[in-house]
């Protein structure tokens, strides 16, 4: 029998104070359902019958702490203890407007607070006034966690009309645990997609940021394609990110055809996972060829190209960022690996110069790797012998870049002579002419002209400013 409450010493002193002062609490949801599944889950939520904020402030009392959050129309308060989060909340059940995602709550009993919950896995409830340690499952939650399906305890219409979100969350879930969504809760999300697009002001709006937060919890799955592509099949995905449902489609003309780029796509981001937990990184390998469709064109004899489609996609990625609301700090790193994901495998011919490896090096300073890491990420031949010649170029390219760094010093480089000396030699007050001095020295090291070293770069100076000066 699975220990809920002794093994959890918070919930054990939880268990204690309810006892004492004779509430009903019951821990639910999540924590219950990964205790099941042998997951690990700090976070908490306690459901109380009666008044969940009055249970959660004798708690903070015990220990004697403040309540990290209250919100009394909703009937819930935060408890943060050292790194573990707990949510009390009131026994309730809600009621909406159909244009309005902003509930009628009402005081309820635990049986209309579990029906109201998302999914039957969430909806299961263990007593904090005993140590039984019994499951109450009333809504075959207990059946659906040993099968791994994804159900709702109402009628799915129900469930999905009160919050939308929950369509994500079901895919999310999927993803994040590697359930089935069950075929009647899919039907629905595909019928009730809409719901997403609520506009009637802005208390109605299910926001963006729940979205994004759902979204992203998807691409920090083990398995994002899981989601992702329930994402796509249901519909969601045309509505909240139109840009990635825009990549499906094969297009074949005489014996030319291209891979399908959104199961591409999905692949290069399950490739990615598989090597790292870089949240952004994935994210940028779920965008490296986001520009694809509008770039595709048809060329007679060489088949499909894309020509640009790394540049476009790189200089779609604001607009992106400003409307899914996502932190614009991470922009210029998203961008970068975009913008940069085809360079690499160009280096790979005996003949390239040391002049284009310097560039690299230069344009990627220190997400050289994680270009890397995603250029890898990129081979998604199901023939082995493609895939073995594809690493094995890569492996030359990233020997070349460690001997080319490992001489010239380029990474995050800027002109031995700075700024300052620039304009005390040449005369100059803070100028374009004094950023042009500068981007010539560095032009000429990365063109090889000149050593990466002061000396070589002040001799270069001196030779040079006259010159580029009379051209001003």
């Amino acid at each position: 029998m699975t220990d809920f409450i002794g093994s959890n010493i918070i919930l054990k002193r939880i268990s204690r104070i309810a006892v004492k002062a004779d509430i009903q609490a019951f821990v639910v949801g999540g924590y219950v359902r990964d205790k099941l599944l042998g997951l690990d889950k700090t976070d908490i939520d306690i459901t109380v019958v009666g008044d969940g904020i009055a249970f959660a402030e004798v708690v903070a009392k015990d220990y004697n702490q403040n309540l990290s959050a209250v919100y009394k129309k909703f009937g819930t308060a935060l408890l943060e203890i050292n790194d573990t989060k707990i949510e009390f909340a009131t026994a309730r059940k809600e009621s909406y407007n159909i244009n309005s995602r902003k509930p009628i709550v009402e005081y309820a009993d635990l049986t209309e607070d579990l029906s109201r919950r998302d999914f039957t896995v969430n909806a299961l409830a263990v007593s904090l006034n005993n140590d039984k340690n019994e499951v109450i499952d009333m809504f075959e939650g207990l059946t659906d966690l040993k099968e791994k399906v994804l159900r709702t305890p109402l009628e799915p219409e129900k469930t999905f009309s009160d919050d939308p979100l929950r369509m994500m969350r079901a895919c999310r879930f999927a993803s994040q645990l590697g359930f089935e969504i069950a075929g009647d809760t899919f039907h629905a999300m595909k019928l009730m997609k809409e719901r997403l697009r609520i506009t009637a002001g802005e208390d109605t709006v299910v926001s963006q940021e729940r979205i994004t937060d759902e979204f992203l919890k998807i691409i920090a799955s083990p398995k994002p394609s899981i989601g992702l592509s329930r994402l796509f099949k249901s519909g969601l995905m045309e509505i909240i990110f139109p840009e990635v449902n825009n990549l499906e489609g094969i297009d074949q003309r005489k014996d030319f055809h291209h891979k399908d780029v959104f199961w591409h796509t999905l692949q290069v981001v399950d490739n990615i996972s598989a090597r790292t937990d870089k949240l952004w990184l994935r994210f940028a390998a779920l965008m490296h060829d986001i520009a694809k469709p509008p770039t595709k064109r048809f060329v007679e004899g060489t088949g499909w190209t894309f020509h640009g489609h790394e540049d476009l996609g790189a200089r779609w990625q604001k607009k992106i960022f400003a409307r899914m609301k996502l932190p614009f700090d991470k922009l210029p790193y998203v961008e970068k690996l975009v913008r940069l994901h085809l360079r690499p495998i160009a280096l790979v011919n005996e003949q390239v110069t040391d002049s284009a490896i310097r560039r690299l090096i230069f344009d990627a300073g220190d997400d050289i790797e994680d270009l890397f890491t995603l250029c890898r990420a990129d081979i998604t031949s199901k023939d082995p012998s493609k895939v073995k010649k594809y690493l094995e170029n890569f492996d030359k390219v990233e020997k070349k870049v460690a001997e080319v760094e490992e001489r010239d010093k380029i990474r995050n480089f800027q002109s031995p002579v700075r700024g300052e000396e620039i304009m005390k030699i040449c005369n100059l007050q803070p100028s374009r002419a004094v950023g042009m001095l500068k981007t010539a020295i560095e032009e000429a090291i990365l063109d090889g002209v000149i050593p990466n070293d002061y000396d070589a770069a002040l001799d270069y100076l001196y030779k040079i400013k006259d010159d580029v000066l009379a051209k001003q």
